[in-house]
Parts: C-alpha cells; structure tokens; sequence
C-alpha cells in the first residue's frame, strides 16, 4: 500500500483544473483512493490551499438520520420503538451534530475553521471560503434542494462539482435537477425531524419534494456519453489518485442536461 500524499493530492488538482478562486462542491470517498497520508485533513487542506481565499468550498453535510424512522432510516429499529425516536433523536445543531455516510473528509469539514453549515436539519451542507454565507444562510425545511436552496446557489456561481473516488449517486447536484424537472411520478412528501425552536426540542413536520436518485448513476453514464457530440459543453476531466478517479465538471452543464434526461426517461 502506497502512501498518497498532500503533495500528491494538490498535483491531481491542479491536473483535473481546479484552480484559485474557484467555486467548488465536492463529493469525497477516502477509502477509494487508498492509504492518504494525514487522511482527511491532507484532502481538506489541498483543497483549501488549490481554490485559496478567493474560492469556496462546498460539501454535503447531511444528517438524514434525524428523520422519521417510517422513512426507513432506521432500519434497525423494530417498529414499536420508532415513538422512542421520534420522541428521543436530539435536535439539529449545525455546530455538533455527525453526517451520516457523507463520509470522513466531509464529517471533518463541518468543522474545519471558517466554514459554515446550512440550518436544514436532514439535508445540510457546510461551505467555506468567499462565498460561504451566500450558500449557507437561510437553508429553508421544505426546499432542500430547490430554487432557494443551497444547490440553486451553487448553480448561479457557475460552481465546479468535483468527485473523488465517488459515483454519480454521490453527486447531490443532480437533485438541483429533478426539482426543476417535469416527470408524472414528481411528488412531495411529509417529513419530520427534530429541530431547535426557541431553544426547546420539536418534532417538526414539514412538505418537501420526494428525494429520488436511484437513476443518477444512469444519469451521469449519459453526460458523458454525449459529450463528444456537443462540444460547447466542456468535458468530464479525469485524473487518477491512489486507487480512485477523480471527475471535474460544471454543474450548470450537468444540471441542464439532468433536467431533460428526467423528463424523457421518467415516469
């Protein structure tokens, strides 16, 4: 096993793009790329140092956990205990409360000085650097990632979507997508989590839209394959860390092209 090392990492960056100033979402899985040498931090760092203090830094940060457990989140609770849940989960604290399998570079990011996280007690996301309030602030419960959502925000910076070792099904700008699209199965549903209200617990029931993915990885295999054919949209840039490939691309370019795919294929 070889060890992959900050000097590594900030070389892959700059060959897949990224540059200084730039807007980025990143979607991260440590385990792919291998044995890197200062694990998360090293990542974390080599991205703060690419984009420096003129960039931002964007990953998600969810808690999905604090959700109602007839979800299916809490598979592992037999169904006479999920009132103990719902009456029990503590509430939603952006500054304390863990990610659930957003995995070890982003549940370090939370915290990492300066960075921010959004108040959405499910679906939160953490940004740091130039444009971290504007992402963050005012992260409403029933649109998650809608037009006043973080995601929408992203989308109007012309951000970058950046993922290591990490499939399409990872990449959480695709749901910026399928609340803009038009398809015959688009639903809302109600759901619950535990939230702060004037410093007292409650279980907080709110409307948001379904949150569907089991189509992204389809999604993100047509991107690709159409690119060749439209050449005023720029390419997927590849690179290789470790044992993982690392995939740069414009969200705009990806969103726009998610919004007709869903259109077309869903029902």
């Amino acid at each position: 096993m070889i060890p992959v090392t900050k000097a590594q990492v900030l070389d892959s960056l700059k060959k897949i793009g990224l540059k200084a100033d730039d807007t980025v979402m990143v979607h991260t899985s440590l385990s792919s790329v291998g044995y890197v040498c200062g694990g998360a931090q090293t990542v974390i760092e080599a991205l703060v140092e690419t984009v420096g203090a003129g960039g931002t830094i964007m990953m998600p940060t969810q808690s999905w956990k604090n959700l109602d457990p007839e979800t299916g989140v809490h598979w592992d609770v037999e169904k006479e205990y999920w009132d103990v849940i719902r009456e029990n989960w503590p509430a939603y604290d952006p500054k304390i409360t863990p990610t659930n399998t957003m995995g070890a570079v982003a549940e370090m990011f939370r915290s990492w000085p300066g960075a921010l996280r959004s108040s959405h007690p499910a679906r939160s996301v953490a940004a740091w650097g130039k444009n971290a309030v504007f992402l963050t602030e005012n992260h409403d419960l029933s649109d998650i990632f809608g037009e006043t959502s973080p995601l929408a925000r992203l989308y109007k910076l012309d951000a970058s979507v950046l993922l290591i070792g990490v499939d399409y099904d990872k990449n959480t700008s695709l749901h910026l997508a399928d609340a803009r699209a038009n398809y015959p199965s688009k639903h809302n549903s109600v759901e619950h989590s535990a939230v702060l209200e004037n410093g007292k617990r409650v279980w907080k029931a709110y409307e948001t839209l379904f949150v569907d993915g089991e189509d992204f990885i389809q999604i993100g295999e047509a991107f690709e394959k159409q690119l060749p054919e439209a050449p005023h949209i720029e390419n997927v840039r590849t690179v290789t860390l470790g044992n993982a490939t690392l995939r740069l691309m414009k969200m705009r370019a990806l969103v726009d092209f998610a919004v007709k795919w869903i259109e077309a294929n869903r029902k």
